[in-house]
């Protein structure tokens, strides 16, 4: 795990390509105590352990299916389809059989993927594994402070340019989206978590990739709160049971989707799944931070 220190750094965007909607803005500072949070996002192979070890069942398990995008559907998996989709976005398919497991649908395995995020777990199931690991979720403020890698202001944790020197820099999409990925990056979907250059603290794959779950309850509505009620959540509880999302996967495209900004942020409910969002855990100073059944790879 890496230590974040304690300190004010500048949270959001004010810039004109991000989403008013989605809260991003206004720029401001806010506050975190030191945290540790883990380098990468939680592998496969590092769920399966915790699956192995408490016999947890995911939601995407118990419902008996997960969202795939279109693309990636395994072959043996088209008779697993369900009629039902997700509106205004046809490029997600209701599967039944897929699973953290089965990522591609019925007919895909784990086999050459341990290193890559576990994907198809909910919020319900990532919080299930930080208990397990005696970690927690982190907060939003935390996630996008770490993110940032210690660089104030920058649309990236690297810089500003999504590619300095056509470097790739993230697991992103390349070419017409929905449509064609050229994988330029050297990734059609999900890539090893050590993928890329870490960031200024020692972090991969804050941009792109797979997106991760936070601990917040998504308002897209900035407000001031006491630090005491939000475990330094600058936006404040929300009802409902959506949950706060960052750093875009590797589905994100200029043309529709420049989420994998530091500043960007989304949400999901805590119950639904999907092949590109997962999770990273995080922890307070003073705790072990980690527990002895769950090493990372």
């Amino acid at each position: 795990m890496a230590l974040i220190p304690a300190g004010a750094f500048r949270m959001g965007d004010d810039g004109a390509e991000g989403f008013p909607a989605d809260g991003e803005g206004p720029a401001r500072s806010v506050y975190t105590d030191a945290f540790l949070i883990e380098r990468t996002a939680v592998t496969n192979a590092a769920f399966e352990r915790f699956v192995a070890a408490s016999g947890h069942e995911t939601d995407a398990e118990r419902y008996g299916w997960s969202y795939v995008f279109h693309a990636a559907l395994h072959p043996e998996a088209a008779r697993a389809v369900m009629d039902a989709g997700v509106p205004g976005v046809p490029w997600w398919l209701a599967v039944r059989g897929a699973t953290w497991r089965a990522p591609d649908g019925p007919g895909s395995r784990l086999a050459g993927r341990e290193d890559h995020p576990v994907v198809h777990v909910s919020w319900r199931d990532a919080a299930a594994y930080a208990a397990w690991a005696g970690k927690r979720l982190p907060t939003e403020a935390e996630w996008e402070k770490a993110a940032r890698g210690g660089l104030e202001a920058k649309r990236f944790p690297w810089g500003d340019e999504l590619q300095p020197g056509g470097e790739h820099r993230c697991n992103v999409w390349q070419g017409e989206f929905p449509r064609q990925n050229t994988a330029e990056d050297g990734f059609l979907a999900t890539a090893p978590v050590r993928s890329f250059r870490p960031n200024g603290y020692g972090l991969w794959n804050t941009s792109g990739n797979v997106w991760e779950w936070t601990a917040d309850r998504w308002s897209a509505t900035w407000h001031t709160a006491k630090r005491s009620e939000t475990r330094n959540n600058p936006r404040g509880p929300d009802a409902g049971t959506a949950r706060v999302i960052k750093g875009g996967s590797y589905l994100c495209h200029a043309s529709y989707c420049n989420r994998y900004r530091n500043a960007a942020r989304s949400f999901n409910d805590e119950d639904t799944s999907t092949g590109h969002m997962g999770f990273r855990c995080a922890s307070d100073v003073g705790a072990s931070g980690k527990g002895p059944q769950d090493p990372q790879l």
